[in-house]
């Protein structure tokens, strides 16, 4: 496993991370089952393990809380995000210094931790000034709640003005963008995103690297039985489509000459970028998280990225 520096920062992150969403209480249920994909990933060099607090409204952190205590805490990156509702209460959302004080609290007891390592704003929020939100966050660095903070799936020009109204101020910049990046959406990362990030010093984790299992090759004749597009329709017309499809059949010809699966090839070809600090992957079996950690430090040719540029159009 290779380690990657946050941006300008000194965190270090392992290229493959796993994340929350699908694995700590999404799709996977069995605590054991939980841990022994927790333990995999971490003998494999995992270190950063991503969360949100509305991940199946706290239980995730929860049972990742419970499965993270086995291990050091200082071996450990972890994360959690904040600005999805949590309640009907109508402060009980967005990134209003009240909900963020709030939130915090709720994440750092359900992770039982002292501190999280990356404190995400979930989503940029237009009803709250600016400045409550970069003075709030930077307050909770301060204070040692989190040690930084991050932006994810914001605008661009957002993440210009947080880090410009921060450095003018003596605050602390947002320090990692977490979007959506992967073979099948990167137009609006590789234009925009990636671009003011690295100008700002920032990190970037990415969510979503296979498309939501698409580029994996699980779907090509349909709809399996318990997978995720046959149970979530929501997830389903998000990320799916007949073109992505194609695409995923057409990429198997070349991770087969590069002796990859083709989940190893899309997270290689994501973490070809510099500007990729890591690739969040999730996992409902053992075997998932370990072929994952197969495309860590896999380097892809110049003439094959040419090829897969041109299956990708």
């Amino acid at each position: 496993m290779r380690y990657r520096q946050m941006g300008q920062w000194g965190l270090k992150v392992s290229e493959i991370s796993l994340g929350a969403w699908t694995t700590f209480g999404g799709s996977v249920k069995d605590r054991e089952l939980i841990g022994e994909i927790t333990r995999t990933a971490y003998e494999g060099g995992v270190n950063f393990f991503d969360n949100a607090d509305a991940y199946a409204r706290g239980a995730a952190e929860d049972v990742m809380g419970e499965v993270l205590s086995e291990y050091p805490r200082h071996t450990l990156v972890m994360s959690s995000k904040v600005y999805w509702s949590m309640s009907k209460d109508v402060n009980d959302r967005g990134l209003s210094r009240k909900h963020l004080r709030e939130s915090i609290v709720g994440s750092l007891r359900r992770l039982r931790t002292d501190y999280l390592d990356l404190y995400f704003a979930h989503r940029y929020d237009e009803t709250v000034p600016m400045e409550e939100i970069v003075t709030t966050f930077s307050g909770l660095v301060d204070e040692g709640k989190i040690l930084y903070w991050g932006t994810s799936e914001w605008p661009a020009a957002r993440i210009v003005e947080a880090v410009a109204f921060a450095r003018s101020n003596g605050l602390h910049p947002p320090a990692c963008e977490q979007p959506q990046y992967s073979m099948l959406y990167r137009d609006r990362v590789e234009r925009r995103i990636m671009r003011e990030t690295t100008a700002a010093g920032m990190g970037m984790v990415v969510w979503s690297p296979l498309g939501g299992g698409l580029l994996t090759g699980k779907y090509d004749d349909g709809f399996p039985e318990g997978s995720r597009f046959a149970e979530d329709e929501q997830l389903k017309e998000w990320e799916y489509s007949e073109e992505g499809r194609e695409k995923a059949k057409a990429l198997k010809p070349i991770a087969d000459e590069l002796g990859l699966t083709r989940s190893q090839l899309a997270l290689a070809w994501v973490l070809r970028r510099g500007e990729v600090t890591s690739a969040i992957t999730g996992a409902t079996r053992v075997a998932q998280i370990e072929e994952s950690l197969g495309a860590a430090e896999v380097e892809i040719p110049a003439e094959v990225l040419a090829r897969i540029d041109g299956v990708l159009g």
